[in-house]
């Protein structure tokens, strides 16, 4: 494996690529999101993951014009919210993402939860895909999506490319969850993987309250790093496209200094705790 660094890139099912470390913005207030935004594309971070539920998409957008940076070298994320899933309101969200950023595209646009039951998850999904052929979109993809969820897309997928040819029901790219040493997720992790979907982990650092853990300890101590920065490896090193969120400028620099250490195989062993403990909601 060649050494990741943070302009490191990987090549998604829809042909496009995505910064294999991300910037999220849940939970980050309006009128702190353009700044730290900023700080984070200043600091080397090309790609941020907001959503339309953060109510921040327009300052996160802020932020990214703001920096100077092209736009092409810059990665965006949003997703229609859990409460919204239905065709119409997927295509309506869409429209007002583009309006409120003033992006020409968003390049990457997920269904936030599995919620509203078949029809209006396959109904949000097709509005994905429209707005893929219509050039609002350039990738698509799932968050929160158990592996029987995942199959029901799969199914439908299958099922409008039989009819309708090659790329006809849309391109799955990503599947956003939450995953770190304590919800490894193998399930999941080995259903997306056999089939080149990737993973983004949010949580990725558990939200700190694993800093004290016993199991960290050792390693923090090893390689002279924090339990943040041991945590965001365990998540690259698992080929996964982790998401730390802070608005603390020193953590948000702190957690992009991940890429001049490596765990070895016993270090990442020890990690594999075979937990099932998440630490946000688990809508799979």
């Amino acid at each position: 494996m060649s050494p990741l660094s943070i302009t490191t890139k990987y090549r998604m099912p829809s042909g496009y690529e995505i910064p294999v470390l991300g910037y999220g913005v849940y939970q980050t207030p309006a009128a702190e999101c353009a700044d730290v935004v900023g700080h984070a594309l200043k600091t080397g971070y090309r790609h941020v993951d907001s959503a339309v539920a953060y109510r921040n998409e327009q300052p996160s957008a802020e932020g990214m014009k703001n920096s100077g940076i092209a736009r092409e070298e810059l990665f965006f994320t949003t997703k229609i919210p859990p409460k919204d899933m239905s065709y119409e309101n997927s295509k309506r969200h869409i429209d007002n993402t583009l309006k409120i950023t003033g992006f020409d595209y968003v390049d990457l646009y997920l269904l936030h939860s599995p919620y509203g039951g078949r029809e209006n998850r396959i109904g949000a999904w097709k509005a994905l895909v429209e707005g893929v052929q219509a050039g609002k979109i350039r990738s698509i993809g799932v968050s929160n999506y158990g592996v029987h969820h995942l199959e029901e897309l799969e199914a439908y997928i299958e099922e409008m490319e039989r009819s309708g040819g090659p790329g006809a029901g849309g391109v799955l790219s990503i599947n956003q969850v939450e995953l770190h040493p304590w919800l490894a997720r193998r399930d999941i992790v080995d259903w997306c993987k056999q089939r080149g979907v990737l993973l983004e982990a949010y949580c990725p650092i558990v939200r700190a309250t694993r800093n004290e853990d016993p199991l960290l300890a050792p390693l923090v101590k090893k390689f002279g790093k924090t339990p943040s920065q041991i945590l965001i490896r365990w998540s690259l090193q698992m080929g996964f496209i982790p998401l730390p969120k802070s608005v603390t400028k020193a953590r948000i620099e702190e957690n992009a200094q991940v890429f001049d250490f490596e765990l070895d195989a016993e270090d990442m062993e020890k990690l594999d705790t075979g937990a099932y403990e998440p630490c946000a909601w688990d809508p799979t």
